[in-house]
């Protein structure tokens, strides 16, 4: 059963009958609005949005980035499928997987962030959303709409933290600037 995240709240990434989960992916999805055109006519506009993760130590530095110019971790732990430009079709436009299990013990916290590459802001983004699903099964676990709709081209989604033996996932939904994850980090160091 998946559990709609609100600001600040945070799950256990345990599975239900015990144990934790080994293999996660954060899926991004969003449409384009349609945009009046000429003579009336309604045309769906190009947004590319992406999807990043940020590898945090404990001491809050970053270790490392998965995102639509790497599309892998140095340790192969994260894997950023692809860059989709548009947000055509249905369900997730862009997929990062994470092998929970691999990812290096120095690593305490995964920062997932969205921004709009093309400088749209969020208010000409419809049906954004963010959300954890078990790899091994497929069930979805958690899942973060992307409301809001304002004036800034970024957003802070949410982080995923060792949590004792396990992880656990907190939404953050910060709003934010930048057309690349490196233009966030000031904003996404508030919330380690």
């Amino acid at each position: 059963m998946s559990i709609s995240l609100q600001k600040g709240q945070k799950v256990s990434l345990a599975k239900p009958g015990g144990g934790g989960l080994t293999r996660v992916k954060m899926g991004l999805g969003w449409d384009a609005i349609a945009k009046k055109g000429l003579f009336g006519r309604s045309k769906a506009q190009s947004i590319d949005l992406d999807a990043s993760c940020l590898m945090f130590d404990a001491g809050g530095n970053l270790a490392d980035s998965v995102w639509f110019r790497q599309l892998r971790s140095k340790d192969g732990s994260v894997l950023h499928t692809g860059d989709n430009l548009t947000g055509e079709g249905e369900g997730d436009d862009e997929v990062i997987n994470v092998d929970l299990a691999s990812v290096p013990a120095n690593i305490v916290q995964l920062v997932f962030t969205v921004n709009s590459f093309t400088g749209q802001d969020f208010s000409q983004i419809a049906n954004a959303f963010c959300r954890l699903v078990d790899e091994t099964t497929g069930q979805e676990i958690a899942r973060y709409d992307l409301s809001g709709a304002g004036r800034h081209n970024a957003q802070i989604m949410a982080k995923v933290s060792r949590d004792g033996q396990g992880w656990s996932m907190t939404a953050i939904g910060a709003t934010a600037d930048g057309r690349t994850f490196q233009h966030l980090l000031p904003t996404v160091a508030a919330h380690l």
